[in-house]
């Protein structure tokens, strides 16, 4: 038997343009609340969500913003944030998703990358100041007229809209934006929803990758609006239900796993802060009485841990989704005894895949949902491929390929790492190992860039990870290798304990040595209290990998 599965349906897919399907839903719960956005005050209901963006995308239609267009939205979770994607998809412009925490280098990548002709940006976020950066890109801001720039350094953007309501030279405000469509904007609003089609590309979202430039996978209608509605319907939300939405908007768990499921259910759209604190999280989960909480384990784990957490009454809560790292079983089960998210869902993809492909159900037992990341989403064939692209036995390892409605269209203005990506037979290869079981389910095993290989012997992180969770002093753990001039590579260990242990080096060591087979057990071992991470959470074990190695060179180990 092979390792392939093709999701069952019960529903057809939507053949619908997000702006088409949102307009649905308005008609269908127009006094169901649909937007919250705690730290700006801001409560509307789906007609009142409705108006604003209209106002919006007539505001565009009258700068001559048109479809197809590039508009770079720069920018933590913000109401402007989600005026600007639905407001972008109903005139058929392509809403760009640039990183919160891009710097100078990689924001001029990103917006000559697409082109982007327009973008719409915050003030400020922590330590980025977004508006002295483009005018440090752009200095010709200071001398042109708004929204007639033309600059040297970035020859294809000329609006510059930023949010708040001083003035900037150079610049147009976004309130004056939403104040500048007339009664001909709203018409030829109108008449977009009959011309765009539901396989133009409507989104580029960058991936940040290990090494070389972010790709910019390029999203449809028909992409994102089905993985927000397949992954509702795994949450079986209604309109009943409220998201609690703490995860970044740039990214697809945010945008479509949070803004497209709601919409596609008439589901309530929870954001507590511009960014992700536990305390603002838990407070809007109970003040809200949220029914549904996304998150990524270590935010969860923060929400566990907050010295508050008792305080909180969270029993309003009863699903989710838990995305882009393992779950340790212990944190599962306490999220599920304390949190009271007895139906919380696991879902794995890549943004290339809009971006689920496999999800967990409610009623699947507990080590389904903590050992695997459950089945292929409907309408979606995944298979667990060798190096020729053939599905593998059961139960054997090999790379999770993925064919079907999700799939990207492909790196925007990049034949080659497109081809790279996705084969002949339509297969997107994800680039990661996983095992598939006779029923279907599907669990991770590493990376293919990630496998050690020590003298000779293939090792998987997850493997030596798993392990190392059973030790009860042992919070979090990373494994991944490191340069070795006798071996090649050398098995490495970055562990976080649990609050008031401690443990050696040695100790560590002699609980795996016999446990698990000896060239497994980690060589060099640190003990740290963070991890770097991506702003979405995703642990970067590159980043571990560059500082352990020179830190190994300062000691001329390596």
């Amino acid at each position: 038997m092979r390792s392939y599965f093709c999701g069952s349906a019960t529903e057809p897919l939507l053949y619908e343009t997000i702006g088409s399907q949102f307009d649905q839903t308005v008609n269908a719960f127009p006094d169901r609340v649909a937007l919250v956005v705690r730290h700006q005050g801001i409560r509307w209901s789906y007609r009142e969500y409705q108006r604003e963006i209209d106002r919006l995308a007539a505001g565009l239609l009258a700068l001559g913003v048109k479809p197809g267009d590039r508009v770079g939205i720069w920018s933590p979770n913000r109401v402007e944030w989600c005026l600007t994607q639905f407001a972008t998809a109903k005139i058929g412009a392509v809403m760009v998703c640039i990183n919160p925490a891009y710097r100078l280098y990689e924001l001029e990548y990103a917006l000559n990358k697409v082109q982007c002709r327009v973008v719409i940006t915050a003030e400020c976020f922590k330590t980025s100041d977004y508006l002295s950066m483009l005018t440090e890109l752009a200095p010709e801001l200071a001398s042109c007229k708004p929204g007639q720039l033309k600059s040297a350094k970035l020859p294809h953007l000329e609006m510059v809209i930023r949010m708040g309501e001083e003035p900037t030279a150079g610049m147009l405000n976004f309130s004056d934006v939403c104040r500048a469509g007339q009664s001909g904007d709203y018409d030829r609003l109108r008449s977009l929803q009959d011309e765009l089609s539901p396989d133009d590309p409507i989104n580029i979202q960058f991936t940040s990758g290990t090494t070389g430039n972010p790709k910019g996978a390029t999203l449809t209608h028909s992409n994102i609006l089905n993985n927000g509605k397949v992954v509702g319907d795994g949450m079986l939300l209604t309109e009943r239900d409220k998201l609690c939405i703490p995860v970044p908007l740039y990214h697809c768990f945010g945008m479509v796993m949070g803004n497209l499921a709601c919409i596609t259910h008439g589901t309530a759209a929870v954001f507590p802060d511009e960014a992700f604190d536990p305390l603002t999280t838990l407070q809007a989960i109970a003040e809200e009485q949220c029914t549904a909480l996304h998150g990524v384990p270590t935010m969860f784990i923060a929400e566990l841990d907050h010295p508050q957490f008792e305080e909180f009454e969270l029993t309003s809560l009863r699903t989710g989704i838990m995305a882009g790292a393992p779950c340790p079983e212990e944190v599962m089960n306490q999220v599920i005894e304390q949190m009271h998210l007895t139906d919380i869902l696991i879902a794995y993809g890549q943004t290339e895949l809009s971006p689920v492909n496999h999800m967990t159900k409610a009623d699947d037992p507990l080590d389904k949902r903590v050992g695997t990341v459950g089945k292929p989403g409907p309408h979606l064939e995944v298979k667990i491929a060798d190096e020729q692209g053939r599905a593998v036995p059961i139960g054997e390892r090999g790379e999770i390929c993925t064919r079907g409605y999700s799939v990207m269209r492909g790196y925007w203005d990049d034949d080659e790492r497109t081809a790279e990506t996705i084969d002949v037979g339509g297969w997107l290869h994800s680039g990661d190992i996983g095992i598939m079981d006779d029923q279907g389910y599907v669990q991770i095993v590493g990376r293919i860039k990630d496998m050690i290989i020590r003298g000779g012997e293939n090792i998987y992180p997850r493997e030596v990870e798993e392990f190392l969770y059973t030790h009860p002093d042992i919070q979090e753990v990373q494994v991944f290798g490191v340069s070795d001039k006798k071996y090649g590579e050398q098995v490495c260990a970055w562990i976080k304990l649990q609050e008031g242990k401690s443990l050696t080096v040695d100790e560590v060591k002699a609980y795996c040595k016999d446990r698990i087979t000896h060239f497994k057990v980690p060589h060099y071992i640190r003990f740290v209290d963070i991890y770097p991470m991506t702003v979405t959470g995703k642990i970067q074990k590159f980043r571990m990998r560059e500082q352990e190695e020179a830190e190994l060179r300062s000691t001329t180990v390596i």
